[in-house]
């Protein structure tokens, strides 16, 4: 008798927030171990979304080989008061054999209130105007208002919003970051605006490390060798260059608190965020598209699980609003200093404008909430196989 077990399905939704993608799961509809073991759960995300993979390419599976595109998200019923939904962000690593849940998609926070709509998790939605979905972002333990366009009893997906990195146009979605940093914690973990970060090998750096959105540390490009204008085909083809981002994102890590020694780095890729800003200046985007100096603000480049990003990460976007409305921080001096609600900044396929509310009280910044527009759309939903024993 033959021992053969076919592949099974888990229901699953493709959906595009931002300028991120992700395989979507209600969380009632994964397998029940999978709801129970933790590890059966991570077992089962890479292998739908095809890693760990050696080639690096996510060939079997729903992954597109990028930080943008190699990532699940679990959504259901929250189990915290005054809110719709729990939302897990999971970062599944390409290559290596992990799964990261040590921080969020700002991006992909944009689609979790249309998928919680979509999937009967939201009470009291109307059948026309805008839909306020409470989400519990569980990784973090913080609130996202996510405000949805409702027509006819239907999430409104097609619109006129263009977002650059997005080929096409749809409907504007607007999030709220309420308090991205409880204001018993602390917005600057050194208790610092500017660091000086030492990375032996490389040099001394100026930096500002920050926990808005999700941790984040600031250099300025002239200080790394970089004008700021980059685009990806400038740094991701530099094997050295990624190899220095990474030694000083590690060193950064372990200034900020987030790690003990450096190998803990190794497994915890998706934070902190490097990022390096810059005045600005006329630059020309991935599409082609110019961009005059006087249309932003200033310029910044991330780089996501070690390559840079095609954008912006929507946490980064808090983080780079809430630093730029702080006066002293390096984005905020990038960005000619002084009082400021909000900036639009550039990024290698547009620019973005972000803002923030903050106070400050005796002293101690206190950031009540961080806005951004961002958009989503379902692309795909049905079922995706998978093959027998994968969570043994």
């Amino acid at each position: 008798m033959s021992n053969y077990k076919p592949q099974f399905k888990v229901k699953a939704t493709y959906m595009r927030g931002g300028t991120s993608k992700g395989t979507f799961f209600n969380i009632a509809d994964l397998p029940k171990e999978a709801q129970e073991d933790t590890k059966k759960r991570d077992k089962l995300l890479q292998r739908i979304v095809g890693s760990p993979d050696v080639y690096k390419q996510q060939m079997d599976g729903m992954g597109g080989a990028t930080s943008s595109t190699s990532k699940a998200i679990l959504v259901g019923r929250s189990s915290v008061p005054n809110h719709d939904v729990d939302y897990y962000f999971c970062q599944v690593a390409i290559d290596q054999d992990f799964v990261d849940m040590s921080g969020n998609c700002g991006n992909l926070s944009s689609a979790v209130g249309p998928f919680a709509i979509h999937e009967g998790l939201v009470d009291n939605v109307p059948q026309n105007g805008v839909c306020c979905v409470r989400i519990w972002q569980a990784n973090i333990k913080k609130t996202i208002l996510c405000y949805v366009t409702m027509v006819d009893g239907m999430v409104k997906e097609m619109g006129d919003y263009y977002i650059d990195g997005v080929a096409f146009p749809a409907e504007e979605i607007v999030l709220e970051f309420a308090e991205p940093v409880d204001p018993s914690e602390e917005l600057f973990p050194t208790g610092n605006l500017i660091d000086d970060l030492e990375v032996p090998g490389i040099g001394t750096f100026k930096a500002t490390m920050i926990t808005a959105g999700i941790p984040t540390c600031f250099v300025n490009a002239a200080d790394i060798g970089y004008k700021g204008t980059e685009l990806q085909g400038d740094i991701n083809s530099d094997v050295e260059a990624l190899a220095r981002f990474e030694t000083i994102r590690s060193y950064a890590a372990l200034k900020m608190g987030l790690i003990s020694n450096l190998e803990e780095a190794k497994t915890r890729q998706h934070t902190p965020k490097i990022a390096f800003v810059a005045p600005p200046s006329d630059f020309t985007t991935s599409s082609g598209k110019e961009v005059k100096a006087s249309e932003i603000d200033l310029h910044v480049r991330a780089l996501s699980m070690q390559k840079l990003h095609h954008a912006m990460m929507g946490t980064a976007s808090v983080a780079i609003g809430v630093a730029a409305c702080i006066p002293g921080t390096l984005v905020n001096l990038a960005a000619g200093g002084g009082d400021k609600t909000a900036v639009e900044f550039g990024h290698p396929s547009g620019t973005l404008k972000v803002g923030a509310v903050i106070q400050n009280k005796d002293g101690k910044y206190i950031v009540d909430k961080a806005t951004m527009s961002r958009s989503a759309r379902i692309i795909m939903e049905g079922f995706v196989n998978v093959p027998a024993g994968t969570m043994n």
